[in-house]
């Protein structure tokens, strides 16, 4: 039941104080900027919490997804003249400038939440997998074009398609959003390929995959890893005098030495062991085996690293940014538009986060802070970006855009945001068939072990 209520809480309680900082934002300004604050709420709906002070109601919506400072002078679409203060008169006029004030606030908010949180993570450090070290390659599928033009386990990818890349974050960024076939450069070789799509709508390099631990989640009874003296929690390095960069690069070196005594490096507790140890061959699997199973997600979260605030905010921005660009270049409009996640699929990453590491969840709010400070400045009606529009549009001409064109555009603009994240709910949980983890790619799967582990017989 922990395992439940523990993720659950941490998950409310972080996009609860992304939601607050936003709001807070707007109320502070506003307050400083003497306008009229009706409501201030965290969710929407029902209330399941409210309280009145001074005026202004405070309250707490039974539908988590988001909050609003109830403000009746920065409505753009012409009703300022109906509202009225608690004496009846009208409600003064308020500048551009103030208003614009107001609509910054909230992302600055969000902003200030990302740099305190990226300070925690550079105090505190976060899980960090290998392949955010480097672009080292885990493994080629020995049938893929890419293993047929010379690409091998251990080879490092230095650019894509003339981009330099430092890990395998900035490659799968770039793989994503590109239309066909992208030129990988590693270790002075150049290679062609041509990308296949994901289940969640990107492309991915056919036959390639990142460096990846190989951490022993089980060691089979009977088995010759259990007679070599294996254990679960081991880290197999290296196999027959070759480094091991993956689980399938095990597989397909265990498979060439059937019968074969091989050495067997693995670290345990720090100490690097050689061990001696002999693959059976397996009629049913048509290959040799030793007999252990991984766990995938082991597999990432198993170094520290302190990274620079300003390198973290620096990262994130320029991921969200080169998103955004991509959404808007036609040539990649569609796959952008096709990568896209919802509510669902935040809220399940977040949840992933919140099971495998607190620092994990910590970092992943530090992005969707600056996502939705990003997201909200852009001029679009409803969104802070929209008021910011009208404002400056007041400023330039010296009059207020029509109040029809603005409630017109406000009304459509909200059905629009709707009808997308309802749209975007939906294709979430389909891709995701209702299992967060589902499109977790698995090599020969065995029975599941009792926990949260995810068991591949590895070899």
């Amino acid at each position: 039941m922990i395992d439940i209520i523990y993720p659950l809480v941490v998950v409310v309680l972080l996009f609860a104080l992304t939601v607050f900082v936003h709001e807070l934002g707007h109320y502070l300004v506003a307050r400083w900027c003497g306008l009229k604050i009706e409501v201030f709420s965290i969710g929407f709906g029902q209330a399941i919490w409210k309280t009145e002070r001074n005026g202004i109601v405070y309250k707490i919506g039974w539908l988590p997804f988001g909050g609003y400072v109830a403000l009746p002078q920065m409505d753009p679409s012409g009703q300022i003249s109906e509202s009225r203060d608690e004496e009846g008169a009208r409600l003064p006029d308020v500048a551009p400038w103030r208003r614009i004030l107001v609509a910054l606030a909230g992302a600055t908010g969000n902003v200030l939440l990302a740099v305190f949180l990226a300070y925690m993570i550079f105090w505190f450090g976060k899980p960090a997998a290998p392949h955010e070290q480097s672009g080292v390659v885990g493994y080629v599928q020995p049938e893929s074009e890419a293993y047929a033009q010379g690409l091998r386990p251990g080879d490092v990818i230095q650019t894509v398609n003339g981009e330099p890349v430092r890990n395998w974050n900035d490659i799968m960024m770039i793989v994503a959003l590109v239309a066909e076939s992208v030129t990988l450069e590693a270790n002075g070789k150049i290679i062609d390929l041509t990308t296949v799509d994901t289940d969640y709508g990107m492309r991915e390099l056919p036959g390639v995959s990142m460096v990846m631990y190989c951490h022993v989640a089980r060691v089979l009874p009977g088995s010759s890893a259990e007679a070599a003296g294996v254990r679960n929690g081991d880290r197999i390095v290296a196999f027959a005098g070759t480094p091991v960069y993956s689980p399938p690069h095990l597989i397909d070196l265990v498979s060439r030495h059937p019968e074969e005594p091989a050495s067997l490096v693995i670290l345990r507790d720090g100490d690097q062991i050689e061990l001696e140890v002999t693959p059976a061959y397996d009629p049913e699997e048509d290959r040799a085996l030793i007999g252990v199973g991984f766990s995938w997600m082991a597999v990432d979260y198993d170094i520290k690293v302190h990274p620079r605030p300003s390198e973290q905010i620096r990262d994130i921005a320029s991921m969200i940014f080169r998103f955004l660009a991509a959404l808007v270049t036609p040539a990649t409009t569609g796959r952008a538009a096709e990568a896209v996640g919802g509510p669902v699929f935040i809220l399940s990453a977040l949840w992933e986060m919140v099971r495998n590491s607190f620092m994990l969840a910590i970092w992943f709010t530090c992005l969707l802070n600056i996502n939705l400070a990003v997201l909200n400045l852009l001029p679009i009606p409803v969104l802070d970006g929209g008021h910011i529009l009208f404002a400056l549009w007041e400023m330039v001409t010296r009059r207020k855009v029509n109040p029809r064109v603005t409630a017109v555009l406000a009304y459509i603009f909200v059905i629009l945001l709707i009808s997308l994240m309802i749209f975007l709910s939906f294709r979430d949980v389909h891709r995701m068939g209702l299992f967060p983890g589902r499109n977790v790619e698995e090599i020969a799967p065995v029975e599941e072990e009792e926990g949260n582990e995810i068991p591949t017989d590895g070899s």
